[in-house]
């Protein structure tokens, strides 16, 4: 494969001809105001913010990292970020962009994740998508990118319902996550899930398995966001009614089920030559493959 600057030319030439499916989340999506939206989770002494408010920093250094999380929680929608990542020597830099239904690790959660690992100087990051239910995880995909992902901020977004769940890059889908008329016994359709976003040390696993640790002497490690976009069914006990299948929302539209063409064509695209790890072709991992699999 070539550099990410080779490879993002050959995707622009498919996203400038792919027309998007009439369920449009770019003219969907409502604008949130940090200090409306999210509160920061610890250490508070390792979050900034630009002088105008717009612009959110995360910092890591050797004694804490930090995190912000929504003030509430969702079942299903559209769900999208801007985001740029720690550059430089990120190696065992973890930086997490995701929807969970504790506030916790809890041993029940459903989680939705983005997590993007550091790396060395020049080498290309790696992102890494995955599904909980219940506390089991294990469906891990990893992809490389078509851009730097920290010369600028990018568009990372999460399309949710009870048909499948598809991870975006800059509106470009990565991956899909099948329910396929509710088979898929290991899909999340219960539980209203809050958005986070931190960084942290992972340098046990994060890059090149925990062989590449985190080089202390270049902390802080910054990784800045803007614009969040939520278009979802915000949670109201006892149960709201716009998670019931009316169709009034696009995210619950049968436009928002299937992909139109020309995203068929990116997804296609994205399988042959940015995927580093599929769970579901680790035989050796998962010798009787978990039962979705066969619904892609």
């Amino acid at each position: 494969m070539g550099s990410w600057k080779l490879v993002s030319v050959v995707l622009l030439l498919f996203s400038c001809s792919a027309a998007l499916s009439s369920a449009d989340p770019g003219n969907s999506s409502t604008g949130f105001s940090f200090k409306d939206s999210f509160k920061i989770m610890p250490a508070k002494d390792h979050f900034r913010t630009s002088p105008d408010g717009q612009i959110w920093y995360l910092y890591l250094d050797k004694k804490a990292g930090c995190g912000f999380q929504t003030r509430e929680r969702y079942l299903f929608g559209w769900f999208s970020m801007k985001m740029k990542l720690v550059g430089g020597d990120s190696a065992g830099v973890v930086t997490a962009y995701y929807m969970c239904s504790d506030l916790g690790a809890g041993p029940k959660r459903d989680e939705l994740d983005f997590e993007f690992l550091g790396n060395r100087t020049g080498q290309p990051y790696t992102i890494q998508t995955n599904v909980y239910k219940s506390g089991i995880g294990g469906r891990e995909m990893r992809h490389s990118l078509w851009f730097d992902p920290t010369a600028d901020f990018h568009t990372y977004s999460i399309l949710w319902n009870s048909h499948r769940i598809v991870f975006y890059a800059d509106r470009v889908p990565i991956r899909v996550y099948k329910n396929n008329g509710r088979k898929n016994d290991f899909f999340p359709t219960e539980k209203p899930m809050y958005m986070f976003s931190s960084i942290w040390d992972g340098d046990d696993w994060a890059t090149r398995g925990g062989l590449e640790k985190t080089n202390w002497k270049k902390a802080p490690f910054v990784s800045s966001y803007k614009d969040f976009n939520a278009d979802g069914c915000r949670w109201e006990d006892p149960f709201p009614a716009c998670v019931a299948s009316t169709g009034e929302h696009w995210w619950d539209q049968s436009e928002a089920w299937v992909f139109a063409d020309a995203q068929e064509e990116d997804l296609s695209w994205v399988g042959r030559n940015l995927v580093v790890y599929d769970y579901c072709k680790d035989t050796e991992r998962y010798p009787e493959l978990p039962e979705e699999c066969n619904l892609r």
